[in-house]
């Protein structure tokens, strides 16, 4: 079991053993922290709101810690996400605080979080974070992947439990052929998202790996995209996430029509990360997983 709590914090300065200066804080949290990175589903895109329902749970902004109620400061949209409830979930199952920093942008391709430079040879569907080269190839401007270390690296080395990445949807099955990225090259960028943070921030963080491809009913997986995340996870390169893809119907917004979660599939996505992220968590604290 995870050890942590809340606890009174003081600091005193001492002169001549007399304490001339001295503050603290009623509250202070030793628990979880996880980063949360990808698209639209790991940001503020779903259909309802959600709030913490332990209190224990908080949202870091790049500046201070505010309660994690949605939407989540740092992340895309204005609507809801599965990180209250899962914040909650963690937080039940191991008695601790949660904290939470989200870095998602909506309608991300993995080519647009790889660092400033990096190439491929055709663009995502959305080009904002990209550019063409006078060779015909494409590049990263880097800002995504600037900002992801920038908020990873302000907690310090292991200062953070895990990256959870939750991202797919914007490299399967685009309207434009051309548009869609191989499961090969999805698995080479992510892989080299994954490595290339690591030495950006200082330490090995480990990475939770969803299985995300899904877009609407009659287009619901893409077993290419999905055999490169589940790719990443057999070679030890990340951890196994949640397979978002198998909530669909009601879980959906507008009536299960929709790409983002409804209310319901908001706490069932929730879900189904505590099931993965909480027994890791559980078997590291007694050795058994590193």
């Amino acid at each position: 079991m995870a050890t942590g709590g809340w606890f009174p914090f003081e600091v005193r300065a001492v002169a001549g053993g007399k304490v001339v200066a001295s503050a603290g804080v009623e509250r202070l949290g030793v628990g979880e922290v996880f980063v949360i990175a990808g698209q639209s589903n790991s940001a503020n895109h779903g259909a309802e709101k959600q709030t913490t329902k332990t209190g224990r749970v908080a949202a870091f902004d790049g500046t201070r810690w505010q309660p994690a109620n949605d939407p989540q400061p740092g992340a895309s949209g204005s609507g809801g996400s599965f990180l209250p409830t899962f914040g909650d979930a963690v937080a039940e199952k191991l008695g601790v605080p949660v904290g939470l920093v989200s870095c998602g942008v909506g309608a991300t391709s993995v080519r647009e979080w790889l660092p400033k430079g990096a190439t491929f040879p055709n663009p995502p569907t959305l080009e904002g974070n990209v550019r063409k080269l006078a060779d015909g190839k494409w590049e990263s401007k880097g800002d995504l992947y600037a900002a992801f270390c920038a908020r990873a690296k302000a907690l310090g080395p292991n200062g953070f439990r895990a990256v959870l990445w939750h991202q797919g949807e914007s490299d399967a099955n685009q309207k434009d052929a051309t548009r869609t990225l191989p499961g090969k090259l999805y698995r080479e960028y992510l892989e080299r998202l994954i490595r290339d943070s690591r030495k950006d921030i200082g330490w090995d963080a480990p990475w939770f790996v969803a299985q995300v491809s899904y877009h609407v009913p009659g287009d619901e997986a893409s077993p290419d995209i999905r055999a490169a995340q589940a790719g990443l996870w057999k070679d030890g390169v990340a951890l196994e996430g949640p397979d978002s893809d198998a909530l669909k119907g009601e879980l959906r917004e507008n009536g299960g029509k929709g790409v983002h979660f409804s209310g319901p599939g908001l706490r069932a996505h929730a879900a189904k990360w505590a099931e993965k992220v909480v027994p890791w968590i559980e078997r590291q604290a007694v050795g058994k997983d590193r």
